[in-house]
C-alpha cells in the first residue's frame, strides 16, 4: 500500500489530506501570480528558490489554521460516532467548503495582484468595510457568476477526486488517549505561530515581486488585519524628540517664518506683505491618475487634450509626489498638509475631528468651504472627516432628479454630473458674496472603468485609458462652462491626482509610481510656467494659502513653493508600513522593526541600495517622528 494511502487510512488521515490540498493550491496560486509579474521579477535562483520554500513555511503555517476545526472535530467525536456512514457528510462538507473558498482566493488573489501588484494587504482589510462598493465594483467588472460557476465545478471535481482518501480514514478507531497525544501537538502549531511568526520573515530579497510571491495571501490578510495602525516610536526608528523637533524647525523655516512655541512645535506665523487677495479656489482631486497619462509628462496617446491644453495655459508642477497609493492618503496630504504617518490614513482614524485643516482655517477666513463627492461620501469616512473639519459636504445624495444622471456605477456619478453638481454650488457661494474654496473629488478614473456612451472615441468599460480621457473630456467640459460665469476670472483651479494609477514596482517604494500631475489654471492670475523643483503632495495646501497671500498660525508641514530654496527641496511617499523621503536625488526608507535603507533613484527610473547618509536619516526620522507625536498627542487641533 503506497505511504500517502496508509496516511490517509489513519484517524488523523484527513488533516494530512487538507495540508496537502492547501499547499498544492497556493503552489498553484504563486506559481500563476509569478509569470504574470514575469517582466519585474528578477529570475535568480536564489528569488525562486526563496518564493518556494519561503513560501511553503507561510503555505503551512496558514493551513495549520485551516486545520484547526478539523483536529478539534477529530479529536473529540467518540470512536462510535466516527465509524458512522451519516459521519462522512461532515467530513466531506469541509473539505467541499474549504477547497471552493481555496479556489475563490486564487481567482480574488489574481484580481487583487492585477490591481495592485502585491498580496491581499492593509487595501484588502480596508475594503471589507465597504463591501457594497467593493462587491458592486467586482460585479460590474468581472462575469462574477460564471467565475463562481466554474469555481464551484472545479471543486466538485476535486472533491471527487479526494473522496476515497477522506472514506479510507473513517474505518479508523483510536483511543482518547492516543488522540490526544497527536491532537495537541498539531493544535500548538498554529498557536505558536501565532506568537512566533511574522509576516517580515518574507523579506529576503531586493526585489519586491519576490518578497511579495514569497508570502502567502491569506496569511498577509490576516496579517494586515491585526496590524492597521503602526505606533511610530514603537516600530520606526527614532532619535531624541528636541533633536527631531529642532530639525523639522530649521527644514521648515523661511524668511516669511516666525516660529511661536519654544520646542516640541512646529507652530509659526506665515506672514506676507501686501494685502490679502480674496480669490476662489476650486481644487480637484482626480482619482488614480499618473503623471505618465498626460502628454505634458510625455505621453503620445492624446488621452488628456483637455488637461494638456490647461496644464500649458497655467502653472504646471512638473517633479510633484503623491504621499501614499490611496485616494484617503491624498485627501489627507490635500487637507491637513501633514506627511503620511504609517498604518491608517487620518482621514479613516477615530478621534479625528477639529484638526488644524485648510477648510478650517479658510473658514475662519470667511469662505465658503465645500467638499464635493460624485459618490456617497460614508465611504473612506469622508463625510464624517470633512464634515468635522470645516467643510460642508456635498456627495451623490445631492442630486436628486434622474435626469441629471446621465450613467452611474458602483462608485457614483460619471464625472461629468459631478461637475454639474459643482456648478450649481458654486454659483451658490458667489451669490452668497463670500469666497468659496471647493474640493472636488472625481470617480470615473476607477475600475470598472464605465462611462457615458459616445463622449470619447474609446468605448465605455474597455480600459483604464478610456476612463482617463473620459476624465479629461468631463474636466475640459467643467472648464468651458466655468469660463462663462461671473465668478471665473477671480478663482484659481488646480488640478492634481490623488494617487497613481499603479504603485508596484521592483522596489517596496518605487519613487516613479508616485509621479502624479498637478497644475494651476487661472487665466487672469497665473502665468503660464513649468515649476521643475522637488514638490510634496502636502506642499499644494500652504503654496494655495501664499497665492491667496493669507497671514496665518500655521501646524501645517508643507511649505509654500515659491519659499522654497534650490536645496531645500524634498518629497514624501509611502505605503501603510513603509515611509519614504525624497531628497537630492536619494530615497531614505523606514521600515517597521526600526528598519533603515537608503537608495539613488537613477534617471531610468532604477533604485539602487547605497550606504545611508546620517543626515539624510535624521531628516526623515525628524519628519514621521514629529507628525505621529503631535497627531498621537493631539497638538494637529486648529
Amino acid at each position: 500500500m503506497p505511504l500517502f494511502q496508509k496516511l490517509f487510512s489513519k484517524r488523523f488521515g484527513p488533516i494530512f489530506l487538507l495540508y496537502l490540498i492547501i499547499i498544492s493550491l497556493a503552489f498553484i496560486t504563486r506559481t500563476a501570480l509569478l509569470f504574470k509579474s514575469a517582466a519585474g521579477f528578477e529570475w535568480t535562483f536564489l528569488n525562486i528558490i526563496g518564493i518556494y520554500f519561503i513560501g511553503l513555511f507561510y503555505d503551512t503555517v496558514l493551513a495549520s489554521y485551516f486545520c484547526i476545526p478539523l483536529v478539534l472535530y477529530i479529536w473529540l467525536i467518540p470512536n462510535k460516532i466516527f465509524r458512522k456512514n451519516w459521519h462522512r457528510i461532515i467530513l466531506y462538507g469541509y473539505f467541499l467548503l474549504v477547497t471552493f473558498l481555496l479556489l475563490f482566493n486564487i481567482v480574488a488573489e489574481w484580481v487583487f495582484w492585477d490591481e495592485f501588484s502585491t498580496r491581499f494587504n492593509f487595501i484588502a482589510v480596508d475594503y471589507l468595510v465597504y463591501t457594497t462598493e467593493v462587491i458592486g465594483n467586482i460585479w460590474q467588472s468581472y462575469p462574477v457568476i460564471k467565475i463562481l460557476i466554474i469555481i464551484f465545478l472545479i471543486a466538485i471535481a476535486t472533491f471527487f477526486l479526494i473522496k476515497n482518501s477522506i472514506k479510507a480514514s473513517l474505518n479508523s478507531s483510536l483511543q482518547f488517549s492516543k488522540r490526544t497525544m497527536i491532537a495537541l501537538p498539531l493544535l500548538c502549531i498554529p498557536i505558536l505561530s501565532w506568537f512566533l511568526v511574522s509576516n517580515k520573515g518574507k523579506e529576503f530579497s531586493n526585489n519586491q515581486f519576490a518578497v511579495e510571491l514569497a508570502g502567502n495571501g491569506l496569511y498577509e490578510f490576516g496579517a494586515a488585519f491585526c496590524n492597521n495602525e503602526l505606533d511610530y516610536n514603537k516600530f520606526y526608528a527614532t532619535i531624541d524628540q528636541d533633536r527631531a523637533f529642532k530639525i523639522v524647525r530649521e527644514l521648515l523655516g523661511h524668511d516669511n517664518v516666525t516660529f511661536l512655541e519654544d520646542k516640541n512645535s512646529i507652530v509659526r506665523k506665515i506672514k506676507y506683505t501686501g494685502d490679502e487677495k480674496k480669490y476662489n479656489v476650486v481644487l480637484i482631486s482626480v482619482e488614480s491618475l499618473s503623471a505618465d497619462y498626460l502628454g505634458v509628462y510625455g505621453n503620445t496617446q492624446n488621452l488628456t487634450p483637455n488637461m494638456d491644453s490647461l496644464a500649458k495655459n497655467g502653472l504646471l508642477f512638473s517633479n510633484l509626489y503623491a504621499s501614499g497609493t490611496r485616494t484617503v492618503r491624498g485627501l489627507e496630504a490635500l487637507s491637513l498638509s501633514i506627511p503620511p504617518t504609517p498604518g491608517q490614513s487620518i482621514v479613516k482614524r477615530p478621534n479625528n475631528e477639529n484638526l488644524f485643516s485648510i477648510g478650517n482655517l479658510l473658514k475662519k477666513q470667511n469662505f465658503d468651504t465645500q467638499y464635493i463627492y460624485g459618490g456617497y461620501g460614508y465611504f473612506d469616512n469622508m463625510n464624517y472627516f470633512f464634515s468635522n473639519n470645516g467643510y460642508q459636504v456635498i456627495d451623490r445624495t445631492a442630486i436628486n432628479e434622474k435626469k441629471e444622471i446621465h450613467y452611474e456605477n458602483i462608485w457614483g456619478v460619471a464625472d461629468e454630473d459631478l461637475f454639474t453638481l459643482s456648478i450649481k454650488e458654486l454659483d451658490k457661494d458667489y451669490q452668497s458674496g463670500k469666497p468659496f474654496f471647493s474640493q472636488i473629488m472625481t470617480t470615473s478614473n476607477h475600475r470598472p472603468f464605465t462611462y457615458p456612451d459616445g463622449r470619447i472615441d474609446i468605448p465605455s468599460h474597455t480600459n483604464q485609458e478610456g476612463a482617463v480621457k473620459y476624465t479629461d473630456y468631463a474636466i475640459g467640459k467643467f472648464l468651458k462652462e466655468a469660463a462663462t460665469k461671473p465668478w471665473f476670472n477671480n478663482t484659481i483651479f488646480v488640478i492634481i491626482a490623488d494617487h497613481c494609477a499603479s504603485s508596484a514596482g521592483k522596489t517596496e517604494l518605487p519613487v516613479y509610481r508616485y509621479h502624479i500631475p498637478a497644475f494651476i489654471y487661472a487665466p487672469k492670475i497665473v502665468k503660464p510656467q513649468v515649476f521643475e523643483k522637488l514638490i510634496a503632495q502636502m506642499d499644494i495646501v500652504p503654496t494655495l494659502l501664499g497665492m491667496l497671500n493669507i497671514n496665518y498660525d500655521s501646524k501645517f508641514f508643507g511649505r509654500d513653493i515659491f519659499q522654497v530654496k534650490p536645496d531645500e527641496e524634498w518629497a514624501f511617499v509611502s505605503t501603510y508600513e513603509k515611509l519614504g523621503f525624497i531628497r537630492n536625488g536619494h530615497l531614505l526608507v523606514l521600515s517597521p522593526q526600526k528598519k533603515v535603507q537608503q537608495f539613488k533613484v537613477l534617471p531610468n527610473n532604477d533604485q539602487i541600495e547605497e550606504k545611508v547618509d546620517k543626515k539624510l536619516e535624521e531628516e526623515a526620522i525628524a519628519f514621521y517622528q514629529t507628525a505621529s507625536y503631535l497627531y498621537k498627542n493631539k497638538l494637529l487641533s486648529k
